[in-house]
């Protein structure tokens, strides 16, 4: 065909005509290039990527254009169900902000100490030490020799036999008071608070994937039902070792609680409502942490009861409400559909085109029609492991994890250098906490309007380099005017330091706000559980690390700011990879993951026209024999070249497919 095709160009261009070849290569030349089309054949894995199967577009795997617009849209019964997910969301700032008040380091008094001890006696007065002092931390630092009396004093003051602990966080009696965790046992208090983290931690792991397998709506039950027992059960503790281990598993449930309302909330709503039906649920959650120190004031000198553990009853107490979700709340109609539990979905979305009063029989889409064609098909479940066979899902997954452990991570480090270490523990205790409830509550203000102006991707990039600027600005220019400026180092330095910290805790927040809804939004319906549950726990790790730097007493502080600045600057480069999720709608299959993209920077028109073919006309050139060995060796080296490229390829350049060859130009 070819060499046909060569031959009746050179005949036309001295003149002659040949159209009798014509047809005939015109023919073998169709259906030599349908045989070797890549649709019609099967081409092994490209650089080990398996390709997802994609299916023909039918109405119920477009949910949010098609199926839930003919059973109403986003109507009165979505609505309600969007407000049972919302009252929970205020139970829950309250369990994840009670170790402020459960686990506060109390004001010291040694009303006895040691009789063997060098600078104490029976006799001696009783010594007041602040919450602050390491000797009520941990003795753990005090075995410095020689240098400086901190190590030294810190042995002396833990040289007590009796205490009287004072707390300023309005409860008279916590967990640190019940049972002395001071000085040597300090550290018990800092398990305590690894608990309730670790356990949040493998319950979004977990309870991620169960929701993917066993659904929504089995998780929140399950999750509330443990939430109660387990919950309770911290309240009745014997001792230390007893708290921590339940606080374990509250923190397990209370993850399992959470995620299930997040991932139910998002599934409910159409692509306008998400974003701002998420940020009430934030709002509540930073209520309950608005409310929390009055409900701490309330607990206070109870008659039968510690304070703590009257204040761990009414934290939990109100999980109770929930009990009726179990007949009340349904399953996500949208995780049966993406799982094809085809039977369950139809009984559903009967119930809610009742309660929203559409009528069903005179629905002219036809999706209950084609569901009707879907029945005898069996559910099929994903687990989020088969993220890995995908080609950009898993790493906009990867990206998010690594946007939510630094924003959760840095967020201490700011709220670290915010601290005054020269105020009175009582002003520094309410202080403190309000103003970082104060900041979570600006971060939610502000992100409603940064969010609609400039999208998902948009703020996120935003929000982080703001952080990014904030971080290397307190690390490194106030290094510079403590170094060349000794009279300000003392007088700006400390403004400096606080004003850089609330903007870079008010960013962080938002980052890590917007990181998972990022996720929920970009995560198929099938491994939505179980991608959230990532981001989630990536989150956790990063809460984590202000514990462990309490542990060591803030040693390594510094270097623990310069590697979460570092990650920042990481951030700034791989978020510009994600793709744009606003208005769109929620994917709902790892095929619709996938070709969940990023957009190119060049419209689609304009990449035409980089890519169209020379429209030069050669005609009037004629056979020399110079042009002869030219043109055949030009010929050789293109067909060589050509040979290389990808069939898609030349297709879409207006190409042709011989035996998987590309053919441009006759070559």
């Amino acid at each position: 065909c070819l060499a046909q095709r060569g031959v009746r160009e050179r005949q036309q261009s001295r003149g002659f005509d040949s159209p009798a070849a014509a047809p005939s290569c015109s023919i073998r030349g169709r259906a030599v290039m349908a045989a070797g089309r890549p649709e019609s054949r099967d081409h092994p894995p490209e650089n080990g990527f398996n390709p997802l199967e994609q299916t023909t577009p039918r109405l119920l795997q477009h949910i949010d254009s098609s199926v839930l617009p003919s059973l109403g849209g986003f109507g009165k019964h979505q609505k309600k169900l969007v407000v049972l997910t919302w009252i929970p969301a205020l139970f829950i700032g309250f369990s994840q902000f009670s170790d402020y008040f459960l686990l506060a380091q109390p004001n010291g008094t040694c009303v006895q100490p040691l009789a063997n001890g060098s600078n104490w006696t029976v006799a001696s007065p009783p010594v007041t030490i602040t919450a602050g002092t390491p000797a009520l931390r941990s003795k753990g630092n005090s075995t410095q020799q020689g240098h400086g009396d901190g190590g030294s004093s810190g042995g002396l003051l833990c040289a007590c036999k009796e205490w009287r602990l004072e707390l300023q966080t309005g409860l008279s009696q916590n967990v640190v008071t019940k049972w002395n965790l001071v000085c040597d046992s300090a550290w018990k208090v800092h398990i305590a608070k690894f608990s309730l983290l670790v356990g949040s931690i493998f319950g979004y792991l977990v309870m991620g994937v169960m929701a993917d397998w066993f659904g929504r709506h089995p998780v929140l039950i399950i999750s509330v039902l443990f939430m109660l027992v387990f919950g309770l059960s911290v309240a009745f503790s014997v001792n230390i070792t007893m708290f921590s281990t339940l606080r374990f598993f509250e923190g397990f449930c209370l993850a399992g609680l959470a995620l299930s309302l997040y991932v139910l909330r998002i599934e409910l709503c159409l692509p306008g409502w998400r974003f701002s039906m998420t940020m009430v649920a934030s709002f509540l959650m930073v209520g309950g942490q608005l409310l929390m120190p009055g409900v701490a004031a309330l607990c206070r000198n109870w008659p039968d009861r510690d304070d703590w553990q009257v204040l761990q009853i009414v934290i939990i107490s109100p999980f109770i409400l929930m009990l009726p979700y179990v007949w009340i709340f349904p399953e996500s109609l949208r995780w049966l559909l993406a799982t094809q539990h085809h039977r369950r979905s139809k009984t559903m979305m009967l119930h809610i085109a009742r309660k929203n009063q559409v009528d069903m029989t005179t629905e002219p889409i036809g999706v209950l029609t084609e569901l009707e064609q879907e029945l005898h098909k069996k559910p099929q479940r994903t687990c989020i492991v088969k993220m890995m066979s995908t080609r950009n899902l898993w790493k906009n997954i990867v990206v998010l994890c690594v946007n939510s452990l630094t924003g959760y991570g840095i967020h201490h480090c700011f709220a670290r250098s915010m601290m005054d270490p020269e105020a009175q523990p009582t002003t520094l205790c309410h202080t403190d906490y309000y103003t970082m409830a104060g900041i979570a509550v600006a971060t939610c203000l502000a992100l409603c309007p940064a969010v609609g102006l400039m999208g998902r991707r948009g703020g996120l990039l935003t929000f982080m380099i703001i952080t990014a600027l904030a971080s290397l600005l307190q690390l490194g220019l106030l290094n510079l005017i403590g170094k060349y400026s000794l009279l300000l180092r003392d007088t700006l330095n400390r403004k400096f330091s606080v004003a850089f910290s609330i903007i870079g805790m008010f960013s962080s927040h938002a980052v890590s706000i917007l990181s998972i809804f990022f996720c929920a939004e970009i995560t198929p319906t099938v491994i939505r559980g179980g991608g959230l549950g990532l981001v989630l726990a990536s989150a956790g790790f990063g809460m984590l690390t202000a514990p462990i730097m309490e542990l060591h007493n803030q040693k390594g502080y510094f270097l623990h700011h310069v590697i979460f600045a570092c990650c920042t600057l990481l951030c700034i480069i791989c978020l510009l990879l994600l793709p744009e999720p606003r208005g769109q709608p929620l994917p709902e299959s790892l095929a619709d993951g996938e070709t969940f993209t990023r957009q190119t920077l060049l419209h689609p028109g304009e990449q035409h026209l980089l890519l169209a073919k020379s429209d030069r006309d050669y005609s009037r050139v004629h056979d020399t024999p110079l042009h002869l060995t030219t043109t055949g060796g030009a010929t050789v080296a293109a067909a060589t070249a050509l040979a290389a490229v990808p069939a898609s390829y030349a297709l879409a350049t207006g190409g042709e497919v011989i035996g998987n060859r590309a053919i441009a130009n006759g070559v």
